[in-house]
């Protein structure tokens, strides 16, 4: 009884068994819907829901997209070392973004990363 998509069995209530209702769905699934669809349709959006899949998350905990515009995607860093490593892996790690997003350069993906570090105290997820 997964929170996919597939057929839901019906389910008889009361005495007589004349009224059927579908099965009680998972909360997980539901709750994955409900957000999948109130997520901004946007590249940003795409993006930082996708990125810590994308980058794995030992990056994701170091460095987040907090703006885009014309397909490029701005990410701050927790330091300036790691703005300085992820950009030598931008190509690599652009390609797995736009995989993940399931867009391509050419149909709104990304089309360049930048990295810089964040201003003191700008940068809290993943920090206490």
């Amino acid at each position: 009884m997964g929170g996919g998509g597939g057929e839901r069995r019906l389910v008889a209530s009361g005495a007589a068994g004349g009224m059927r209702r579908p099965a009680p769905r998972r909360l997980e699934g539901a709750l994955a819907r409900v957000s999948r669809d109130l997520a901004p349709a946007t590249t940003l959006g795409r993006a930082q829901g996708a990125w810590e899949r994308a980058v794995g998350a030992v990056v994701a905990a170091e460095a987040e997209p907090v703006s885009e515009r014309d397909g490029v995607l701005t990410v701050s860093c927790s330091s300036s070392s790691w703005a300085q490593e992820l950009s030598l892996l931008e190509a690599d790690l652009r390609a797995r973004l736009n995989a993940e997003i399931g867009l391509t350069e050419r149909s709104g993906g990304v089309r360049e990363l930048r990295f810089g570090a964040a201003r003191r105290g700008a940068r809290t997820r993943g920090r206490p």
